[in-house]
């Protein structure tokens, strides 16, 4: 399942990071769960003080033979289904239990596989809270051995929180509304559809049978059976062996593009009216699986492949074996009016669904506490997948601009979960699904295909897929296949793999290496701990930790494979470097290892020296990394503030992306808390002369076949040229939103972004009431993200009580899911945003927290406060959010934790201000009265004066 994973929702996540906390409930995760901060250390076993979530192993099932009866067409809720289990008998028992969850009314009956007589009528039992169901009857004796035929007759109700088996709607071409009924099973939501053994490991085959309107189309995981199937019956092949989860059907109007390459028959789906933006994900979808399977060497498994966009749809995405489904923002391209940020999207989260197909699907994983097993793999091929697919698009800066740096950021947190980590429930099932089993666990897997090779990698995959084909495993069997491609490979490995990768995946946070140069000998050494936001946190972990480095004399950052290796050790002294000591010193080349690193006070001036004359000797993911450790470091005062100040003044120079993201995000906490300063006039100076060189550069125009990134790259610029204040910034973006208002003028797709948000920032009504009605009569659900991210960042009182309004407005266009994500763009975006939509929940707490948060959402108004606290940073600010705590704590929609969560947030500011404010303001105003970096300027332009007058 994929995680929503855009630029701006990266800056979005990075910024409300605080130098010295790790925030306990994320505003946003990918998903929207929450993160899971618990203990570290939590063994893999059953906890003896409750009863066990897992079904009993007395019985398994074969195969599934499922038939449903549906009226969506109506929109009618009411569902009928019929399902007949074949059944193994593992241990004689006397019931067979599964699971079955908001089902009613069952009749039962079995009979033995090989009988020719009557089937035994059967009595039933439920337990709720596990949410099992089972069967039994009087002197129904199941010896171990025989296989049985269970058949249950059951009704249901179509969802409405995009859950389970569910409705969705949409509006047509004409203004009519439309059904359809679609599926979202992962985790524990097939039981929703039909009873079942709902655990990812107890794998069978399905045979699925759809009774629905003449005038409506059924798809599902696999061919249409047409022998079997007639008018208003659609009937569809048996599938292989799968997991219970990964089953799904659609019964709708959409149409279809359809294509053929690699000889796997492809199809993309959608509502009527959309046909013209399916290309891209069909091209993309046929590109992806062809460099899949040639790099796995392993074929896709099952006759087709297609891809569906929902107009309700809850997760980003969802790897249906064979039938994968999307928000429809994720699938739909447009290519004269989408941007180059949805055309990544589509190709990383279609690519991230593709890589199921091997990782969760192909090889299940034994149980979820292993989530990690396909989530991170799908995570580290979403990248993969597109570099090999479209290697210009260098699409491993928006990797280490995202995933890798959310994984940082989570795993500062003392006690952060480990990747394999007990579970048991639903409940706990659901916060799983963090930037631990996502980005920590694909970083974790990238740095060990770079540190062992990316052929010993991939021969492991190749291995691993092979050995536990349509079957389920274990982080065990992983580390084995690696093992044995390393033999294989006759790659020399300084440990065991299994003890190597395992110090990763069974202990939570992430390494520091402090790196500390002997300048006489030109050794040094290498030293890890734990890195917390906290320097003082005393920690005994240590990981197994791969390292590399470059050095300026030979600045080759190509080969990423493992030179020296920390095995399990607090310290080592490289002796082999030969580095020289008036040059720099890097570590962990295209920062492919995930960790840290600190150096001594003369390396990093040897760094800051050689960004300033020679940037671009330096590889663009570790000059990011430098920013982004930096600024750790010194928020968390184990670097002086000046080494980060000064360092940044290169910037003029970068004109990389990932190094800018990262600026990016400095900046903007930085202006967050100084916004309101006495001396903000000269922080925004420093700004302005970091960014005003590249702004002048790249400018508020696109240009046509500039490569990939630049697009990025000019929407980061253009929004840190603004936010300083640069007065062509403000100009050229109010100008073009106010041409497309004014003439109808398009904004170039590419820059819609930027501008709509800056443009806001100085519209008048008239201008933000046009935004907001092209918001509510939107179709294009790319668009209508944007729009509603862009919308927050007005800052009229009146416009953004207008706009904040609106998510509790159930006369507007406002699709339910987007509801719940109208106030996050408004309180992240300054003061009156903040202010306005205290207030607003001050008058509108009740309505506001009964909005539906969808399927495994969080309740909005718990998670909006104790968002909201993260961006409190004075006095009045403080005592309006609490006159919020005090009205709503008591509630049914907040926890009780609610008072400690907003409390954590807000002193963490209050010690951010008081660590870091005097620093960074007195360094900012020496700089602007007069640095050295100033005055080298102020020479320079006069030479250039000289110069010119006398030639």
């Amino acid at each position: 399942m994929a995680r929503v994973l855009v630029p701006l929702l990266v800056l979005f996540v990075a910024a409300l990071s605080q130098a010295s906390v790790l925030r306990q409930f994320p505003p946003v995760d990918f998903e929207g769960k929450q993160l899971l901060l618990e203990n570290p250390n939590q063994r893999l076993e059953t906890r003896d003080d409750e009863a066990t979530y897992r079904l009993p192993n007395n019985t398994e099932p074969i195969s599934y033979d499922v038939t449903l009866h549906t009226n969506v067409h109506t929109g009618e809720t009411g569902f009928t289904g019929t399902v007949i289990i074949t059944l193994d008998v593992i241990e004689t028992s006397t019931t067979i239990t599964v699971h079955a969850r908001q089902l009613a009314n069952f009749t039962a009956s079995i009979i033995a596989a090989d009988s020719q007589g009557t089937a035994t009528q059967l009595q039933f039992t439920q337990d709720t809270d596990r949410e099992f169901l089972s069967f039994y009857a009087n002197d129904l004796t199941l010896t171990a051995g025989t296989t049985w035929l269970l058949t249950i007759n059951y009704e249901g109700n179509l969802r409405t929180d995009n859950g389970g088996f569910y409705l969705s709607t949409y509006t047509d071409e004409e203004g009519a509304t439309k059904y359809l009924a679609t599926t979202q099973f992962e985790s524990t939501d097939a039981r929703h559809a039909f009873p079942c053994y709902d655990e990812p490991a107890k794998r069978a085959n399905f045979t699925i049978t759809i009774h629905h309107d003449a005038s409506y189309n059924a798809i599902s995981n696999m061919p249409v059976n047409a022998e079997k199937s007639s008018t208003g019956i659609t009937s569809f092949d048996t599938s292989v062996k799968m997991s219970s989860y990964l089953v799904a059907f659609i019964v709708s109007e959409f149409v279809s593009s359809s294509g053929e390459f690699n000889n796997l028959p492809q199809r993309v789906f959608s509502r009527k009216g959309t046909e013209h933006e399916q290309e891209w994900a069909l091209i993309t979808g046929m590109l992806v699986e062809k460099r899949l399977s040639g790099y796995f060497d392993v074929p896709f498994a099952l006759p087709k492949l297609d891809q569906a966009a929902i107009p309700d749809f809850a997760a980003g995405a969802m790897e249906n074996w064979g039938l994968a489904t999307y928000r429809e923002e994720y699938l739909l391209y447009n290519s004269e009016n989408s941007t180059v940020n949805t055309q990544t999207n589509i190709a990383t989260i279609e690519s991230h669904e593709d890589a199921h197909m091997w990782f969760g699907d192909l090889v299940a994983i034994e149980y979820w506490s292993y989530l990690w097993l396909k989530e991170g793999f799908a995570t580290l091929f979403e990248n993969l997948a597109v570099d090999l697919a479209y290697p210009a698009w260098d699409i491993f800066q928006t990797f280490h601009a995202g995933s890798y740096q959310n994984a940082l950021v989570t795993d500062a947190n003392p006690s952060t979960r480990p990747m394999t980590y007990f579970v048991e429930k639903p409940s706990e099932i659901a916060l799983l699904y963090d930037n631990i089993a996502y980005a920590k666990a694909g970083s974790v897997l990238d740095m060990w295909r770079n540190a062992l090779t990316n052929t010993v990698f991939q021969r492991g995959l190749h291995n691993y897929l092979e050995a536990n084909k349509f079957s389920a495993a274990n982080e065990t069997h992983l580390f084995d296949a690696i093992a044995l491609a390393a033999r294989e490979e006759n790659f020399a490995v300084p440990a065991t793999i299994n003890e190597m990768m395992s110090s990763w995946t069974r202990q939570g946070g992430v390494p520091l290496l402090t790196v500390t140069r002997n300048y006489n000998d030109g050794s040094f050494t290498v030293k890890q701990e734990q890195y917390t936001n906290d320097k003082d946190y005393n920690s005994t972990k240590l990981w197994y930790v791969p390292v590399n480095y470059a050095l300026q004399s030979d600045p080759d950052f190509r080969t990423t494979t493992a030179t020296h290796y920390l095995l399990n050790e607090a310290e080592i002294t490289i002796s082999d470097a030969k580095t020289i000591k008036d040059e720099w010193l890097i570590l962990n080349k295209q920062s492919t290892g995930y960790y840290r690193i600190n150096y001594d006070d003369d390396n990093w001036k040897l760094i800051t020296d050689g960004l300033s004359s020679r940037p671009h000797k330096i590889h663009p993911r570790n000059r990011a990394q430098i920013i982004s450790d930096l600024y750790r470091f010194v928020t968390s005062g184990r670097v002086a503030h000046s080494t980060l100040l000064q360092l940044l003044t290169y910037l003029p120079k970068e004109d990389q992306y990932a190094p800018w993201s990262a600026v990016n995000t400095v900046i903007t906490l930085f202006n967050r808390y100084l916004s309101g300063d006495e001396q903000y006039a000269n922080f925004l100076f420093y700004v302005t002369e970091l960014v005003s060189e590249q702004y002048d550069k790249f400018g508020v125009n696109d240009v046509h076949g500039e490569q990939h990134l630049a697009k990025f790259t000019r929407n980061v610029i253009i929004n840190v040229a603004c936010l300083a204040g640069v007065e062509s910034c403000l100009s050229e973006t109010k100008a073009k939103l106010q041409a497309l208002v004014d003439a109808g003028t398009p904004i170039e797709a590419n820059l819609q972004t930027p501008v709509y948000c800056n443009g806001l920032k100085q519209a008048d009504d008239a201008t933000f009431n046009f935004v907001f009605e092209k918001l509510m009569n939107s179709n294009d659900q790319a668009e209508r993200r944007l729009l509603i991210s862009a919308l927050g960042c007005a800052q009229s009182q009146s416009q953004l009580e207008k706009y904040v309004a609106s998510s509790i407005d159930q006369t507007n266009q406002l699709r339910t899911q987007e509801r719940y994500t109208i106030l996050s763009p408004v309180y992240s975006r300054g003061e009156v945003g903040l202010l306005t939509s205290i207030e607003f929940l001050l008058e509108n707490w009740e309505t506001y927290g009964n909005l539906n948060a969808g399927f495994g959402g969080v309740n909005p108004l718990y998670s909006d406060i104790v968002s909201m606290s993260a961006y409190v940073v004075n006095d009045n600010q403080k005592a309006k959010l609490q006159e919020l705590v005090d009205v709503v704590k008591n509630s049914e929609f907040v926890p009780t934790t609610l008072q400690t969560s907003v409390d954590a947030n807000v002193q963490a500011n209050e010690a951010w201000l008081t660590a870091n404010r005097e620093p960074i303001v007195s360094w900012v105003s020496t700089f602007r009265n007069g640095s050295p970096a100033m005055s080298a300027s102020i020479i320079a332009i006069a030479l250039c004066f000289l110069v010119a007058t006398l030639f």
